[in-house]
Parts: C-alpha cells; structure tokens; sequence
C-alpha cells in the first residue's frame, strides 16, 4: 500500500475500504439504469451491463492506481442518454457507429489531457464558474435521488410535483434519510453504509426492491460484442457533430467534477488523464463514455482519500456480476437518501461565489440553476460559459476573460447552432 501513501493522506486502510463499499452501493443502480438506457439503441441488456461493469472496474483502477484518487468511473447519467437518444435515435447512427465517435471522442480528450492543454483549460475557467458546477451537481444529485425516492414524481402541468407519500416506497425513502441523517450528523463512521443497508433490508422484507429484480441475465456471446466500433459512416455531418458534442461533454463535465470533488487538488491531472484512458476503453468495451460520478461524494465524506477507495470500488463491481440479480433487487429507496444529504454536502460551495459582481455570479446562477432544470450537466456549463465573456464584454472588460475562455465559449455556442441545424 505505499504506493498510494495511505499515511500521509491521514487515512486508513478500513476507513478507505468502507469509503470503497459506500460509494459502490450508492452508484450500483448504474447497474440496472446504463443497461436499461442502452438497450434503446438495440443492443443486448445482458452484453450492456457486462459493458457497464468492466467499463467501471477499468476506469476504478486506472483512476485509483494512476491518479491516487478515491473517485468512481463508471457511464455517465445523462451521456448515456445522449448516446442513445441524440448520437443513435436522433441523428441516425447505430450503436456500432456511436461507439466508433466515443472512440475518436476519447482520443481528443487524451490528446488534451496529456499536453498542457488540460492545465491552460482548467485555469481558464473562473472560479465562481467551478463553484458553481459543484453547486449544480450537488442540487442535480438531490434532485435524482427525491425522484428515485418517489418523494417528487412528473405532473403534466407543472412538470414536477410531491410524491404519493403514503406509497410503501416514499415511506421506505422517509425512513432511509431520517435514519441516514441522523447517523451522519452523529459523525457516526459508514453513516451511508449503514443507513443503506439497514434501510434496503428493511424495504426486502416489506415487499419493496428494484424493478428488474429477478431478470435472467446471460453474457453468453459478449466477446462478439468487443471492437464492434463501426467507422463507415466517418464521412457524414451528423458522425462528427456526434463526435463534437461528445467530445465537449466528456471534456468539461470530467474537468468539472473532478475539480468539485477531488479532495486533493494536485491529483488533478493524472486524474483527468485517467479519465481520459478510461473513455477510450468504453468504445471498445461497448458502452457510453465514463466521467466521474457525483456519488464519489459519499465515499469521500466517509473518508476516502486515495486510489484504494477507487479500487475497492472497481473490484465491488467485477464481483457484482456474481450477484447481478441480486443487485438489481436493492429498491431505491435505500439509495435515495445518500444522494439527496451528497448533494446538500456540495451545495455548500455557494458560499465560496462572490455574489458583489454580477458578471461573476449570474453565469454560475445560470448553471446552478439549469444543470437540474434541464437534467443534463452538460447544458447546465454550456450557458453558463457563453454568458460568462458576454457579461464582461457589456462591462467593458473584454481582457478579464482569457482567450481560451471564449474558444471554450464560442464552441459551446457552435455546438447549439450545429445541433439546431440538424
């Protein structure tokens, strides 16, 4: 364990590998989702999640053992339904040809992740920007698990509205953040583990568990599945909007998010660069990209600090696929309540946004605000960063913005205009 300097990050072993299992359960429903969310395209639900899976461990183990950091790769929510819902079904592509952009995707993001590139886009980026995609995040993971929780649920007329709280699992979900919070406030150790595997027990023994629970699973004839990225179609506008588009994405959301979590800011770039590998491997392995999870919070405010956490996580997920029905038995329920407290841990990066500047602190609104609103992390930093130089620019102050924060901005705008062209 020297090699991840387990002491001088003021950890433990145990306490890194219990940070490991808490942030495995709380993104395990990626298990069910990705699979789900993927089949639209076509392809196999059991050659999905096996893709999920490995596509996890691998991107676990190249964060944890090359950037030392105790954060999650696994398929992106909201990435694997652009993948699917725009690069597939909207512009046309199979899901052979949509994994061929993720490859071509992922080659730019190392190309950038390994040249200065990456360390000149990250200064470029104005701090009340950062704060406010840590801020966004955070309300956007809430807002994800009131929704798995069934404590909000969809209205016709004002979009969302407050769950059937007499529901078994509303019910089940109260109980879960009433029992997660109260641990946790009590600085009790596995706080998350704890209230999540007390509160899914529970929900199995009154009848409450996953939707697929029980689904047969078979991963006979995935090797066919491995390298099917298909280039065909390299000549045609919508394969490179759908490179483009992915490309932004993946660059800025893993730039983001491992800005908003990574507990020690100097892991940054082999982080970055880890993630980077880890998309490529997706286009081979047959799945959406991956970008480090949200829910890396709850391992890291259990104390996870080091590549152990990111390990234990990707060897958690190898196991799983010995006890995939199992799995998909766990009810939401019990995952809900780590999200929502997660995401109100994040929220507290408001306080670091200089709110007597207008031009700072309206495009991190814009963000805070639109990255649940539009249930896309993605479009939630696009108009942030476009509005961002076109507030300073009415200031008068076109040389407070670097001139690769309006590279980044002008294409975020011509991603927009490419997709309304479409």
């Amino acid at each position: 364990m020297i090699m991840f300097r387990i002491q001088q990050h003021g950890t433990t072993l145990k306490q890194e590998f219990t940070a490991g299992v808490t942030s495995f359960f709380t993104i395990a429903y990626i298990l069910v989702v990705n699979p789900a969310i993927l089949t639209d395209t076509g392809m196999p639900y059991s050659y999905a999640l096996l893709a999920t899976v490995l596509a996890t461990a691998v991107g676990c183990f190249l964060i944890g053992l090359w950037g030392n950091a105790p954060i999650v790769l696994t398929p992106g929510m909201g990435i694997n339904a652009f993948f699917t819902y725009t690069i597939v079904q909207g512009f046309g592509l199979s899901w052979q040809q949509g994994l061929a952009a993720v490859l071509i995707a992922g080659a730019i993001f190392f190309i950038s992740a390994v040249t200065p590139v990456a360390g000149k886009l990250s200064s470029a980026v104005p701090e009340s920007l950062k704060h406010g995609i840590t801020v966004g995040v955070g309300i956007f993971l809430s807002f994800i698990g009131l929704q798995k929780g069934g404590l909000i649920a969809a209205d016709d007329e004002t979009f969302v509205t407050l769950g059937k709280l007499g529901s078994p699992d509303v019910l089940l979900t109260i109980f879960g953040l009433l029992l997660t919070l109260s641990l946790f406030v009590r600085k009790i150790k596995g706080s998350f583990l704890i209230g999540m595997g007390i509160t899914a027990v529970i929900g199995l023994l009154v009848g409450v568990q996953g939707e697929m629970a029980g689904d047969k699973i078979t991963f006979s004839g995935y090797s066919s599945m491995v390298g099917m990225a298909d280039f065909s179609n390299w000549l045609q506008l919508s394969f490179w909007v759908s490179v483009f588009s992915l490309t932004i994405i993946i660059m800025f959301e893993s730039m983001g998010l491992l800005h908003g979590m990574l507990p020690d800011r100097a892991k940054f770039s082999k982080s970055y660069q880890a993630s980077a590998v880890s998309t490529i491997s997706c286009g081979f392995l047959g799945t959406s990209p991956t970008i480090p999870t949200v829910e890396s919070a709850s391992g890291i405010a259990e104390g996870g600090r080091t590549g152990v956490t990111a390990v234990v996580v990707g060897v958690l997920f190898l196991v799983s696929l010995l006890f995939a029905p199992l799995f998909t038995a766990i009810p939401e329920g019990a995952i809900a309540p780590v999200l929502i407290i997660v995401g109100g841990l994040m929220v507290q990066e408001i306080r670091h946004i200089t709110f007597e500047d207008m031009s700072e602190w309206f495009p991190a609104y814009l963000i805070i605000g639109l990255i649940p609103l539009t249930y896309s992390i993605a479009d939630g930093i696009a108009f942030g960063f476009i509005v961002y130089p076109l507030l300073k620019l009415a200031l008068g102050q076109p040389k407070a913005v670097s001139p690769i924060m309006y590279i980044i901005s002008g294409l975020f705008l011509m991603n927009y205009i490419l997709l309304m062209g479409l």
